[in-house]
């Protein structure tokens, strides 16, 4: 029965991070990546809330990326949706994204790959490279953590077709408690990897046992511009009309450090850059999507900057020499002196008193 059961948790974590999918690059995959664009996390306090709404992104400067297949970056098979808004902000303590890309509205409930999927990467080892998702040279049957040091990279996987749009995913009591990054709700999972054929959820490894210090931390929703309302349940489904033209909505957030000690989530700093990367699944011509068939916003890492807050907002305004205080006492001062001049100017106008000596009293 044990092994039943152990067999089960390996399968399910096999299907929900993808690791069962092939993953065949092109021939000749070549890339001519920007290495000069930036993403800018801006502090921003108290301004997103994760609703899928993004009214209150739009004050937020973003980066517009052509999306491109991540194993043949050819511009001329690019997502014909149009480009990718990637927006960033943070509060000093979380770190938050904004995905945005138009696309028609499909949506099949329970069908994953009949819907929208997002994911990002981020580097957590030095050596971890974009191209093969952390570079690391050992087969799924020989892949640790000791062979595959230093090629660690974090990955956050949003698969919405279990998602009701402007609910939050992520991470939650029930599977945090087990210590694993699931999203057995609306995965919106937290993984880490070394290669694409070596993926696995927060907590778990190549032995599929599970460190119970892991868990999923992150936050996460969807929206479509098609939809006419919010407050969606579960009975709503499939929450608009199929193909009507629009955008997709994405919103994350993270803390910006977290308590991992297995290396398998990325630490951001502030005032420092971090590297990333952005995936985004759509089934084109209404054909499931397979797991290496997403495209990406770069065929390399793009800088993600944790911006400190501007000078402006820093700056300490300078003290004037005229402070209440100061003003104060001089006020005391001049009230000081006026009543010392009247007084003796009163004392100068008496009459002389006459000198009684004591042996006369």
């Amino acid at each position: 029965m044990l092994g039943r059961v152990s067999s089960l948790v390996t399968i399910l974590i096999f299907v929900q991070t993808g690791i069962l999918n092939s993953h065949h690059e092109a021939a000749h995959w070549s890339c001519d990546s920007n290495t000069d664009t930036h993403v800018q996390a801006h502090f921003n306090p108290g301004r997103i809330t994760l609703d899928g709404q993004v009214d209150d992104w739009k004050n937020i400067d973003g980066s517009a990326f052509s999306v491109l297949p991540a194993l043949d970056p050819d511009a001329d098979k690019a997502y014909n949706g149009g480009k990718m808004t990637v927006k960033a902000s943070h509060d000093g303590k979380d770190v938050f994204f904004m995905l945005q890309v138009d696309g028609d509205y499909t949506y099949s409930e329970g069908y994953s790959n009949k819907t929208a999927s997002v994911a990002f990467m981020f580097q957590i080892g030095e050596n971890a490279s974009y191209h093969r998702m952390g570079g690391c040279e050992e087969e799924p049957d020989t892949c640790t953590s000791k062979l595959c040091k230093g090629h660690a990279v974090d990955l956050i996987h949003f698969s919405i077709g279990m998602a009701i749009p402007g609910r939050l995913y992520g991470g939650n009591l029930l599977d945090n408690s087990e210590g694993n990054g699931g999203d057995r709700f609306g995965h919106l999972v937290d993984l880490y990897c070394w290669n694409p054929h070596c993926r696995y959820l927060d907590g778990y490894g190549p032995s599929a046992v599970n460190d119970t210090s892991a868990q999923n931390d992150w936050k996460g929703t969807w929206w479509h511009s098609s939809l006419t309302h919010s407050g969606f349940i579960n009975d709503d489904s499939p929450y608009s009309s199929s193909n009507q033209s629009g955008a997709y909505y994405f919103e994350f957030s993270r803390p910006l450090r977290t308590m991992d000690r297995l290396q398998q989530d990325a630490q951001f700093t502030i005032g420092k850059a971090s590297k990333m990367s952005v995936a985004f699944w759509y089934p084109m011509d209404g054909k499931p999507w397979h797991g290496s068939g997403h495209f990406s916003i770069s065929c390399d890492w793009i800088l993600l900057d944790i911006l400190p807050v501007s000078s402006e907002l820093t700056k300490v305004p300078q003290r004037s020499s005229w402070d209440v205080a100061t003003a104060f006492s001089l006020l005391f001062s001049v009230v000081a002196f006026c009543i010392s001049i009247f007084v003796g100017h009163r004392v100068s106008r008496t009459k002389n008193i006459p000198f009684t000596p004591m042996s006369n009293l």
